[in-house]
């Protein structure tokens, strides 16, 4: 468990940064004038994740169960396979992330009359084949299933799983569900994991959909959606800096409210829903944005930019192509320091235009 004096440090630095978002500005930064868009897979079905496997091609997938490699200069699409999912409301065929030649995929299945999640590996070449069951029995519903996959500096997957709409159960320490989970590429618990022969790593989630890492200083960073009307409460989806041990506090509190051993959010919408998806932080050729994080906003319909300075407190974030492209599910830098987008606009709550949905590659004006 964290110690008084980590809890202390915590509450007191974030809740600092809370205050200094009251007199945050949004908007104030320009976009930058030389960046296009365009692009480079079309006509897809719900994609969902994407991961580079090398300078150009990627896998990607679709929430339906298929998984597929673009390669993002010719568009090039190839099926690498299908899995059996249960694709009802928001689960499915979510995350992936790649290590060592192997590719890992989370996704919903069909357990008797439930809905359960599973996070397996499989070897990709030619096509996805020797599933290997990494972490199984995650909570599954057609809401909130978390679902986001991702290596961290440390070597570790960490998994983004949702409440599985059972919001008590995030607050439930030998559940997977509400949590963000840690745990070796074999599915082995790490042993420096901050609960001894548990998965979990934070709790009080619920329904996280980004990880992602700062460079600078190593810090991992979730997005989180806040909640759609239980117990009366609205909005507030939430940008958090994770610690292990963290308890973020869902259901008991949202946004700002302020109560211990809970931690408050880095950054939260207020009254407005922003819906935030996958999370990247940019390190590429457009100097504006370099250092940034960005994430994917779906009912928000844009792509969300945060400066933060080297203490980790925000200082300014803005829209940007506010319903340019619709719904947006993930965000990744590309090998070539563009953004690449996933768009969201078959998923059943979306507008789909012509081409949807669409891969999109966010670079520099040669």
């Amino acid at each position: 468990m964290l110690s008084r004096r980590v809890v202390i440090y915590i509450l007191g630095g974030l809740g600092i940064a809370w205050l200094a978002y009251l007199f945050t500005p949004r908007q104030s930064a320009p976009t930058p004038r030389n960046i296009i868009s365009e692009p480079v897979a079309v006509n897809l079905r719900v994609p969902w994740s994407i991961v580079f496997l090398n300078d150009s091609e990627a896998v990607f997938t679709e929430r339906g169960g298929s998984v597929k490699m673009v390669d993002v200069n010719t568009g090039r699409i190839e099926i690498l396979g299908s899995l059996q999912v249960a694709a009802v409301g928001e689960a499915g065929l979510l995350g992936a992330a790649e290590k060592s030649g192997r590719l890992y995929l989370y996704y919903t299945y069909r357990d008797g009359a439930s809905l359960k999640n599973r996070v397996s590996s499989f070897s990709y070449s030619g096509g996805i084949s020797d599933e290997v069951v990494v972490l199984d029995g995650i909570p599954g519903a057609p809401i909130h299933d978390g679902g986001r996959i991702r290596f961290g500096p440390d070597g570790a997957l960490y998994i983004t799983t949702g409440d599985a709409g059972n919001p008590s159960e995030s607050q439930n320490l030998h559940s997977l569900a509400g949590k963000i989970l840690r745990i070796s590429g074999d599915g082995g618990i790490p042993p420096d994991n901050p609960f001894p022969a548990l998965p979990v790593f934070s709790l009080g989630h619920r329904n996280p959909q980004g990880i992602a890492w700062r460079r600078e200083t190593g810090t991992m960073f979730s997005t989180e959606h806040g909640p759609t009307g239980e117990g009366g409460r609205f909005a507030h989806d939430e940008v958090n800096i994770i610690v292990a041990a963290g308890n973020y506090g869902w259901p008991e509190v949202v946004g700002d409210e302020l109560k211990e051993p809970y931690i408050p959010p880095l950054l939260h919408s207020g009254g407005e829903t922003w819906a935030p998806s996958g999370c990247s932080f940019y390190y590429g050729d457009l100097d504006d944005w370099r250092g940034s994080l960005f994430f994917a906003a779906l009912r928000g319909q844009h792509l969300h930019r945060v400066l933060l300075n080297m203490e980790n407190h925000v200082v300014m974030h803005e829209k940007l192509f506010e319903n340019s492209f619709g719904r947006l599910r993930d965000v990744v830098e590309g090998p070539d320091g563009s953004l690449y987008l996933l768009t969201s606009n078959r998923d059943g709550r979306g507008i789909p235009v012509q081409q949807d949905d669409r891969i999109i590659r966010i670079t520099s004006r040669s």
